[in-house]
C-alpha cells in the first residue's frame, strides 16, 4: 500500500482526483490539504510515497512548498499552469496533468509514477525547481523556512544576498535568512536590472545602493541606506556601472 496525498485549494479539484484514487486500491489517501503551509506539514508529518500537487495556491505555491521540503516525495502536478512550468514538467516531473483531466489520464500518469517508482526523486525535483524557477512568478519573491515558521521575503525587501558555506544569507530589515541554494541561482532568478552581482560573494539590490568608493587597487565598495558596505570586485563595478548607467 502506497500513501497519498492531495494539495489542491479547490476542494471540487481535490473531490475529483478523490473519486479517481478509488479505482486505484493500492493507494491509500492519507491527507488532503487546501494550501501549501497544510500540505507542508501533511508531507511532514505522513512522509508519503505520492503527492498530486497544483501550483497556483494561495499563501505559497507549490514550487515554494517543494522548495521547503528537504526530501521531497514524488510529484505529480494537477494544475492549469504557464509555459515555464510546462518546460519544467516535461523536462523533470514524473508527470502532470493539465486540468480539466479524465480518469484514463489520471491512470496513465499513475502508470507512469509506479513505472519510475525505483528511480530516485530528489535530483529529479531539484532540477524542476530549477527550471521553474526562470518563471517571471517565481522571482519576485522568496521563501525560506525560519525554524518552524515559513518567511515569504518579496525580492524589493532585499538588501543584499551574501554566501555562506551551501546556504545564501538573504539579508534584510528584519535580520537575514538563510537559504539552501547558490550564488548563481540567484544570479539567475532575480531580476538583473535590480540585482547585480557585485563579487563572488555578494549579490546587492541596486535601490539600496546609495554611493560607490574606491577601496584598495581596483576594488570599491557599495554603501547602501543601512549604512552596510558589500564588496565590490572589479568586474562587479563594471556590472553596477552598466546597471546603475554611470
Amino acid at each position: 500500500m502506497s500513501k497519498v496525498i492531495i494539495i489542491d485549494d479547490e476542494s471540487l479539484a481535490r473531490s475529483i482526483v478523490k473519486e479517481y484514487l478509488e479505482k486505484h486500491p493500492q493507494l491509500e489517501l492519507v491527507a488532503e490539504c487546501g494550501d501549501g503551509f497544510e500540505g507542508l506539514k501533511a508531507i511532514q508529518q505522513h512522509q508519503p510515497d505520492l503527492v498530486f500537487l497544483d501550483i497556483q495556491m494561495p499563501k505559497i505555491n507549490g514550487f515554494e512548498m517543494l522548495e521547503l521540503i528537504e526530501q521531497p516525495p514524488a510529484i505529480i502536478f494537477t494544475t492549469a499552469f504557464d509555459e515555464y512550468a510546462i518546460k519544467a514538467f516535461e523536462a523533470h516531473a514524473i508527470d502532470y496533468l493539465l486540468k480539466p483531466f479524465n480518469q484514463e489520464r489520471f491512470d496513465r500518469a499513475v502508470a507512469k509514477w509506479q513505472d519510475q517508482q525505483s528511480a530516485p526523486t530528489e535530483n529529479k525535483t531539484a532540477e524542476l525547481l530549477e527550471t521553474a524557477a526562470q518563471s517571471p512568478s517565481q522571482n519576485n519573491r522568496i521563501v525560506v523556512k525560519n525554524g518552524s515558521k515559513i518567511k515569504i521575503i518579496p525580492t524589493h525587501d532585499i538588501y543584499y544576498l551574501e554566501a555562506a558555506d551551501d546556504y545564501v544569507k538573504i539579508h534584510t530589515q528584519e535580520g537575514y535568512f538563510l537559504k539552501n541554494k547558490t550564488m548563481n541561482y540567484f544570479e539567475q532568478v532575480l531580476d538583473g536590472h535590480q540585482f547585480v552581482r557585485s563579487h563572488r560573494s555578494y549579490i546587492v539590490n541596486v535601490q539600496q545602493i546609495t554611493r560607490i568608493d574606491p577601496y584598495e587597487k581596483d576594488n570599491h565598495v557599495a554603501i547602501l541606506r543601512t549604512g552596510i558596505k558589500v564588496p565590490v570586485s572589479r568586474g562587479g563595478y563594471g556590472k553596477l556601472k552598466t546597471v546603475l548607467g554611470l
